[in-house]
């Protein structure tokens, strides 16, 4: 059976987008298949794996949200024989508003999955850096979330609105909802605070602090501007050998 894990965080610029891109490609390197789903209007991770939002606009998570089109309809295979996309597209903002009266609205996304989750070991949703009906559907359909986490003061602030979230969701909605963990990313050794703050996160939430640590690479944010994980953009660069390392220990951690 597929697990979904949903990769969340409310405040944007932590990462959440690289992790979901790099982390997908890096489990299909390692031979399993991977679905990954662009659950954001921005559309980053559909241009970051080198997709035009404009010219799939009819084929885009929208449309599957709104019942305009099957699941199957929907799924791009990308450079990667092991990883399909499900794009996005700014549409997906107004499907808030189109789902506000509907049936069981929260849980559209988990009803248009259920037929495929299946067919692939792991399904990586990357949300939208808001708390809003999409995201909600995206939690509702994930057996676990996994949060990046920025090294910085004020990124630990954000924490508890998301927590609290995810709470309301496994209380409301989706009791099976596990927390994945948290992933340190942007980590420069040599800033002080960053060790600080690292050291507070895992006094605070213990093993469930990734031990793999992302850290600030040039390569990995140059990666996205050529449409390409960074695992084919830079095959030996220590953003190549993080999200690998991530990957192994959410293999582990699912064995």
């Amino acid at each position: 059976m597929g697990k979904i894990i949903a990769i969340a965080n409310q405040k944007g610029g932590v990462g959440k987008t690289t992790t979901a891109i790099n982390l997908a490609a890096s489990l299909a390197v390692l031979e399993k298949k991977v679905l990954v789903i662009d659950a954001d209007p921005q559309a980053n991770t559909t241009s970051g794996l080198n997709f035009d939002p404009e010219d799939d606009q009819k084929r885009t998570l929208y449309e599957v949200m709104i019942g305009e089109l099957d699941v199957r309809d929907s799924l791009i295979q990308t450079e990667m024989s092991n990883l399909h996309m499900i794009p996005s597209h700014i549409n997906l903002v107004g499907a808030e508003i189109e789902l506000l009266n509907a049936e069981d609205r929260e849980s559209v996304l988990k009803k248009a999955l259920d037929p495929i989750k299946d067919e692939y070991d792991f399904i990586i949703i990357d949300c939208s850096p808001s708390l809003g009906l999409i995201t909600v559907n995206s939690l509702t359909a994930a057996d676990s979330v996994m949060i990046p986490v920025q090294p910085e003061f004020f990124a630990l602030e954000g924490l508890g609105k998301l927590l609290q979230t995810i709470r309301l969701v496994q209380n409301e909605i989706n009791p099976t909802l596990t927390i994945e963990g948290f992933i340190v990313t942007m980590f420069d050794g040599r800033t002080k605070v960053h060790a600080q703050v690292l050291g507070e996160l895992r006094e605070h939430f213990g093993e469930m602090v990734f031990n793999t640590i992302i850290q600030r690479n040039i390569r990995l944010s140059e990666a996205p501007s050529h449409g390409k994980p960074i695992i084919l953009y830079d095959v030996m660069c220590n953003g190549t050998n993080n999200y690998l390392s991530l990957a192994k220990e959410v293999l582990e951690r699912n064995s």
